[in-house]
């Protein structure tokens, strides 16, 4: 049964421990992880600065401090004239959406889609939204228009699938619509800490599937025209480039590979303000020297769109990230091609692996802690903690990002779960043993040595005290008669039944002699009364073997009677032995005279006798007869001792 309720316990209490381990984790993952992720990424990932083979034009304050907002769009068809024209970059994204006309300035937005419609290399923005299309629009006549100019063929390859949350596309005017080559989503979407940290490389719109702005220009730049997907990746039969992602209720995401910004800078990639752009445009048709060279662009990955701080017209473009607080949206864009073209994304562990952590750490605290004491077990929890932290900095250094908070979390829960189970089972082991040493000691004597468990040393002290000596007459002849079993069953029935008698009277058994017991009465609990309490315990001793005496005649077994001997006096009452084995018992001539007391009920065929010193404490109670001058053996002179017929 104790096994068993041992085991119950273990099983308990390893429930508790996970169903409250499964608790922390959903919250850790839920709020702390974000946060540890986000600061991980910034102090140990974000090393480097963007490639330089990628360059941003920005509207920025100062090219809206030049040409107040809105912009007439012929100013944007400068900056792209002068790439298209005199720069020759690689290819040129254009984060940005355009959805109506400008009615005030028809002749701009004609020269803007003009110069549009010549460039080869740009691929522009579009929206995926989550609210169905307008009544007025046929919504499906121009998504099939849109998937016909300019739809990549897309093998989705997914074994689950579910439904997204957008639902239409944003619309683009129709002379735009005309003049543009290539397009792609610029839609970011939050973590639920509300930083972006994740790409959104592919794009669900009800059942059909299309690439983000970084990933089309990806594809253009190396003439890949369609796409493979499945569960975990995006991979290209003409180029080995595989994407990690993981699907969502938006589509297909990658983790970001952020890098550091440059000094006094919030953009990670090279950046020029539009308005340089647009004044060098000026300066080379008039044939001066421009701000800033068309060289710099050549061969170059170029972003063209806004952020302009300052500006009172919402037109500034910077979402949270891991790095910045404001990180500038084109530069967001700029950072997925970055990771696309470097095959460089942040690698998630897997489900399985942050199960394999959490047990792997979970056992080894436990082993730590069994094994190991506390001090040592305490010592090696704190550097396995430590350890766990630079091991995420590593990996974090080297693009893998593992959970940071969640298992130190499960760690902690682990250490305080393994230690109070520690302390509870050596709490109940503690218990057992005390139970157990307690049928050897006197539970009295385990009490006085639990309580005084600092302080246990050879030495004693002197104290009056009151001993009883019980004895079996006739013993020696019965155990010849009966066989050792029989024997044994006897006197653990007759044990048995005057321990408790014993105790109830706080009598001590000090020590069992064969048929015999020596019983303390005084220490070590403390007892005034103790010559009283004595002679109550020996008289009830008395009936209750005559009760035993006529079940065992009835049972076939001997007749069997005792005697008992019972004397008071100053003796020494401590520890003896060694300092590796100790006793607690009491010494001294009181004790043999109480033992050879005892011996006198053989001689004069009475049951219990007692001392002078006894008597003196129990004359109210006890109807005695006197026994004059009787020879104590190791005493010089005779005594007087009293047999004790009834108490009153």
């Amino acid at each position: 049964m104790k096994k068993l309720n041992s085991k119950t316990f273990f099983i308990k209490s390893a429930l508790i421990h996970f169903f409250l381990t499964v608790f922390i984790i959903l919250v850790s993952w839920q709020f702390f992880e974000p946060s540890a992720y986000n600061f991980m990424v910034k102090n140990f990932t974000a090393n480097t600065t963007g490639s330089e083979d990628i360059v941003l034009i920005v509207i920025d304050d100062k090219s809206v401090e030049k040409y107040r907002w809105p912009w007439q769009r012929s100013l944007y068809a400068n900056i792209f004239e002068y790439l298209n024209d005199y720069s020759n970059p690689k290819i040129i994204g254009f984060d940005a959406i355009l959805t109506s006309l400008d009615e005030q300035n028809p002749k701009s937005d004609k020269y803007f889609f003009e110069t549009v419609n010549k460039m080869e290399k740009l691929v522009v923005g579009f929206s995926p939204l989550v609210q169905e299309y307008p009544i007025e629009v046929n919504g499906e006549a121009y998504t099939q228009k849109f998937d016909k100019k300019f739809g990549i063929k897309i093998n989705d390859r997914r074994k689950n699938t579910f439904d997204g949350k957008y639902n239409s596309l944003s619309r683009f005017p129709e002379p735009y619509f005309n003049a543009i080559k290539a397009t792609g989503s610029v839609n970011t979407s939050f973590n639920s800490a509300g930083y972006i940290v994740n790409s959104d490389q592919i794009i669900s719109v009800k059942d059909k599937n299309y690439p983000s702005l970084a990933l089309r220009m990806y594809l253009k730049l190396n003439g890949v025209d369609q796409i493979n997907i499945t569960d975990n990746k995006i991979y290209f039969d003409e180029i080995s480039t595989e994407i990690p992602v993981t699907q969502t209720y938006e589509g297909l995401q990658s983790l970001t590979y952020f890098f550091n910004p440059h000094k006094q800078s919030e953009y990670t990639h090279k950046k020029y303000s539009a308005i340089d752009i647009i004044q060098s445009l000026e300066n080379i048709k008039q044939g001066k020297e421009p701000i800033i060279s068309p060289e710099v662009f050549k061969d170059k990955i170029v972003f063209v769109g806004a952020n302009a701080k300052a500006s009172a017209l919402a037109l500034e473009d910077a979402l949270p990230t891991p790095i910045l607080k404001k990180h500038p949206g084109v530069d967001i864009q700029a950072t997925n091609l970055d990771n696309l073209i470097n095959n460089q994304f942040m690698k998630q562990t897997s489900f399985v692996q942050d199960i394999f952590i959490l047990i792997f750490l979970t056992i080894l605290v436990f082993v730590l802690i069994s094994k190991l004491s506390f001090f040592a077990s305490l010592g090696s929890l704190i550097l396995i903690a430590g350890g766990y932290i630079l091991f995420s900095a590593i990996c974090f250094t080297n693009g893998i990002a593992p959970n940071v908070i969640t298992p130190l979390i499960v760690q902690l829960i682990t250490t305080i779960f393994a230690y109070s189970y520690r302390f509870i089972l050596e709490g109940r082991n503690k218990e057992k043993i005390k139970q157990a040493m307690g049928k050897y000691l006197s539970q009295d004597i385990m009490k006085n040595v639990v309580q005084n468990i600092d302080d246990i040393k050879l030495g004693g002290k002197k104290a009056v005290v009151t001993v009883l000596f019980a004895d079996i007459r006739g013993f020696t002849s019965m155990s010849e008669k009966l066989s050792a079993e029989e024997v044994s069953v006897i006197l653990n029935e007759y044990f048995t039944e005057i321990e408790p008698i014993i105790s109830k009277y706080n009598g001590v058994i000090n020590k069992f002699i064969g048929d015999a017991v020596m019983a303390i009465f005084g220490e070590p609990i403390q007892d005034i009364n103790h010559a009283k309490n004595a002679v109550l315990c020996a008289n009830e001793m008395l009936k209750t073997v005559d009760k035993l005496r006529d079940k065992w005649l009835f049972e076939g077994k001997p007749k069997i009677e005792i005697g008992i001997g019972i004397n008071t006096g100053e003796a020494f009452v401590g520890n003896i032995g060694s300092e590796k084995r100790l006793e607690y018992t009491v010494i001294g001539d009181m004790v043999n005279l109480a033992s050879r007391i005892e011996s006198y009920n053989k001689v004069y065929k009475t049951s219990l006798l007692i001392s002078s010193s006894t008597y003196q404490h129990v004359s109210n109670i006890a109807d005695v007869i006197k026994i004059s001058e009787v020879s104590i053996r190791g005493k010089s002179k005779k005594m007087d001792i009293y047999e004790v017929l009834r108490l009153t």
